[in-house]
């Protein structure tokens, strides 16, 4: 997933639950029926951020205190509020997505999340959704795409810019000495709740069983990033093909790699071998594949391959988040909004208007899709190195 669609999937599920609105005596409104604001008289109602707040707890939010529930909520109503602010600017503007545009949007996310046709419209069918919310939601996504686009496209980045970065920052051009890996990870334990991989395996048999197979695949000529995205039980290499970044060997070994493992990589395997199957001490199973490698660590001039490229899009980017969160604050200046939730909960501090931890069985209320995005960021997430949150020894 990219960073504007898990910030929208935090905002749409967070702020459902009991809202009694000040005034109304012991009559407490539904999430269905309850209008937690109103930007230029357009609703937001609760259901959708309770919707959000369910799929980022994962089922589990009555289990959050008053306090962190309430606060949860503020923030996704916050955000809810901003993401329709720049919609209907957008929609003034005459910049909304066509319908195809919306169609290859769709078809796209469908197509890097691995998932076929039936197994989209079952996630449809468990999740409450129907294809219209999900087309209304993408909507407002590019909508708000395109209003930041029509600011940002005008940025121009200078040479002297450039070169004055690069004088600043020469420790951040190194080439250092590592390897760049891909990765499939069968994992023991049951994840069919996550929906990473339709053939989830579920005890140690079956991962087994799964990793053999994989690893067939493999041998008779399957694509690795195309297998990864379809079967792999780990949600990096699923969203990536498979791709888990560049590592140092002291981040490999730090990440609780063998030592002959990575003696490997820096050794006898060349870029486009594949490992057999690997059994980590966590019970998970793993195939790497080695993408890259680089023997010696080797400083970087202005002048090197991709460099004066990679600073212009980092001081790009440095102004285009400037230029959205103008664009967000002059949008909202010129909006009429009004937060019924958080004027609820100035009216019952005691209780913090009235909210109590959400059941989850009162979690899918409606239709509308669990996005609801960061309108300040962007919709696209840069390439990560090898971390430890994507290292097996953490997973």
């Amino acid at each position: 997933m990219t960073r504007r669609e898990k910030s929208l999937a935090m905002l749409a599920a967070l702020i459902f639950s009991a809202l009694i609105l000040a005034g109304c005596g012991s009559t407490a409104e539904t999430p269905d029926n309850t209008v937690a604001a109103t930007v230029n008289g357009k609703k937001i109602m609760m259901s959708e951020v309770e919707r959000i707040i369910h799929q980022q707890a994962q089922g589990n939010e009555s289990q959050m205190s008053a306090h962190d529930l309430a606060q949860a909520r503020l923030t996704v109503l916050d955000r809810l509020i901003q993401r329709e602010v720049l919609f209907q600017r957008a929609e003034q503007e005459k910049l909304l997505p066509s319908e195809d545009e919306i169609t290859s949007t769709i078809n796209k996310r469908k197509q890097d999340s691995g998932l076929t046709d039936e197994e989209f419209q079952r996630q449809l069918k468990d999740q409450n959704l129907t294809m219209e919310a999900v087309r209304e939601e993408t909507k407002k996504d590019l909508a708000v795409d395109h209003l930041q686009d029509k600011y940002s496209g005008k940025i121009t980045i200078s040479d002297r810019e450039v070169e004055d970065y690069y004088n600043g920052n020469k420790q951040q051009f190194v080439n250092a000495r590592g390897v760049g890996l891909g990765m499939i990870m069968v994992d023991p334990a049951d994840n069919s709740q996550q929906g990473v991989a339709s053939d989830d395996a579920k005890n140690d048999a079956d991962a087994k069983t799964k990793i053999d197979n994989i690893n067939q695949q493999l041998k008779s000529g399957a694509d690795f990033a195309t297998v990864a995205r379809a079967r792999s039980e780990d949600p990096t290499s699923v969203q990536r093909g498979g791709d888990i970044g560049f590592a140092t060997e002291e981040d490999l070994k730090n990440n609780g790699f063998p030592s002959d493992l990575v003696a490997k990589f820096f050794g006898s395997m060349q870029v486009g071998d594949r490992t057999d199957p690997i059994r980590f001490p966590s019970g998970k199973w793993y195939i790497f594949k080695l993408e890259e490698k680089r023997l010696q660590t080797e400083n970087l001039t202005l002048e090197s391959q991709g460099v004066r490229q990679q600073i212009t899009v980092e001081l790009t980017k440095q102004r285009k988040d400037i230029l959205d969160s103008a664009l967000l604050e002059v949008s909202l200046s010129e909006a009429k909004i009004v937060n019924n939730f958080a004027a609820n909960m100035l009216a019952n501090p005691a209780n913090l208007g009235g909210m109590r931890p959400a059941a989850a069985s009162a979690a899918n209320p409606g239709n509308t899709p669990a996005a609801a995005g960061n309108p300040s960021s962007s919709p696209a997430a840069a390439k990560g190195g090898a971390s430890p949150a994507n290292s097996p020894a953490k997973k």
